[in-house]
């Protein structure tokens, strides 16, 4: 095996044993480094030249590749670079390696009235009706990420209004339930007859119970209960993760709060929300927005 690839095995088995990191961001690490690796051709740490890392950002610009998915490359690497020389390797210096300056992220997300009546649209009461519904309402009461709802667990305490949720680098944080929450929660799962340890489960046509739900059928469900509703803007499960720190900021939290409820590592991922909450600027606006004309 070339030198370059058993490091780059080491260095993707301390992400995943001392970092913490999921397997899927490991796999999403590998595929990053090995395009590099098997466009640069280099076998040894010498290989790691600033020359291959600019001609692989000219390649990947002309692949059409999005300025964000370019920079997921590239911090792959100056991180894969910063363990090199941790581990006393003469590596290329990962700050020699610049970031494509991305835009600023902005998001959209749908208003009140819409959000009541996605919450509304599962009606019935069979068992994939109160799953539906109790996923809608879990979705905005907790500000969960898709996959640590895949991952509940179905022995969740409803007689409290919190639990604890295993996020991102294995980090716990606690989440709270609405009485809405609670009470589809309990209703759905007073209709499952099954064993199953997960606490939203996927079904077959016939309503059967055959496993844990997946991300896709999440996102499946979501997007038809919001076309059931009329709404016209795009609907996703992390859309309801933007309504609930919408919610939150509008209503008075401090973005800290809020930070730590969503599980952002850096208070800098919050203030995306910001620029949607910002009491203040409206109060200017009223004060002093063509007053002449009044």
């Amino acid at each position: 095996m070339p030198e370059i690839k058993r490091l780059e095995k080491e260095y993707l088995d301390y992400l995943e044993v001392e970092r913490n990191y999921s397997p899927r961001t490991r796999e999403n690490y590998e595929r990053y480094l090995d395009a590099f690796l098997k466009f640069s051709g280099a076998k040894t740490v010498s290989g790691l030249t600033l020359e291959k890392v600019k001609e692989f950002r000219k390649y990947l610009a002309r692949t059409s590749a999005k300025k964000s998915t370019q920079s997921y490359y590239l911090i792959a690497l100056r991180n894969f670079l910063k363990y090199l020389i941790k581990n006393d390797y003469k590596a290329l210096a990962p700050e020699k390696i610049e970031l494509p300056k991305l835009p600023g992220r902005q998001i959209e997300i749908i208003d009140y009235g819409d959000l009541e009546r996605l919450l509304k649209a599962p009606r019935g009461g069979d068992l994939r009706s109160l799953r539906d519904k109790a996923i809608i309402e879990t979705l905005f009461s907790t500000g969960l990420r898709l996959s640590e709802l895949c991952n509940l667990s179905r022995y969740i305490n409803l007689k409290r209004n919190e639990f604890t949720v295993r996020g991102k680098g294995e980090k716990l944080r606690v989440v709270f339930l609405s009485d809405a929450a609670k009470r589809t929660i309990k209703n759905y799962l007073d209709k499952r007859s099954d064993a199953l340890e997960f606490l939203f489960v996927s079904l077959t046509r016939a309503g059967k119970v055959v496993g844990k739900i997946t991300p896709r059928a999440v996102q499946r469900l979501i997007d038809k209960y919001a076309k059931k509703a009329g709404i016209t803007q795009r609907v996703s499960p992390h859309s309801l993760r933007h309504l609930f720190a919408t919610d939150l900021l509008i209503n008075g939290a401090d973005i800290r709060s809020v930070q730590e409820m969503l599980g952002h590592a850096n208070i800098s991922t919050t203030q995306i929300y910001t620029h949607l909450t910002n009491k203040e600027l409206k109060e200017v606006y009223k004060a002093f927005h063509a007053r002449r004309r009044r």
